[in-house]
């Protein structure tokens, strides 16, 4: 069976997503964001099964300790170095397809949604991956120093949906900092 892998990210202008292991504008908090992001992970579509999330070594180690893993999801963790999922993690995946076969097998039965959720160069293996992708983007409209970065999103690769199920339209802002959710799918090549 083949999954609709979803990535959630926050970009500046630039399509900046990271600066020094944290987001480019802490520490500054956008709580309705991060509530979204929440929402969106950890809510599965069938009862009974759980989301996975994925990520790599450092985006792991970027969220607050107290935070890990994060609850309500399958937390795996992608590393070639490492020999056991961090403390905390749930699984360790040496690459992208490692983790997707996991969850394909071992995983199956428990398994809803897949969400990448960082860093720069798992959301690029994600986006050029076969079958059905969706991005959701949160555009922050002010720009902040960067120095991870998000692949450009092709729009002869992906389409921007006029909406989605669950993500806010229009204009938001918290703590003077505006933003906007945009979902993306990927066009069947």
């Amino acid at each position: 069976m083949s999954r609709v892998l979803n990535g959630i990210v926050a970009v500046c202008p630039d399509l900046g997503i990271g600066m020094n292991g944290n987001l480019p504008w802490h520490p500054v908090r956008l709580n309705k964001e991060l509530a979204l992001f929440r929402k969106l992970t950890s809510t599965p579509s069938v009862e009974g099964k759980q989301n996975v999330v994925i990520m790599g070594r450092k985006t792991w180690f970027s969220i607050p300790e107290k935070f890990r893993p994060l609850r309500d999801r399958i937390n795996i963790v992608l590393s070639r170095e490492y020999k056991a999922p961090p403390a905390g993690a749930h699984y360790l995946a040496s690459d992208f397809s490692s983790a997707l076969k996991l969850i394909e097998t071992e995983l199956a039965e428990q398994a809803d949604q897949v969400w990448v959720i960082g860093g720069s160069s798992l959301y690029k293996e994600m986006m050029e991956s076969p079958g059905t992708r969706r991005l959701f983007v949160t555009r922050i409209l002010k720009q902040f120093g960067c120095d991870t970065f998000l692949l450009e999103i092709s729009p002869d690769k992906y389409r921007l949906l006029p909406e989605f199920p669950g993500v806010p339209q229009g204009l938001q802002e918290e703590n003077g900092i505006q933003y906007k959710f945009e979902v993306y799918e990927s066009i069947e090549q």
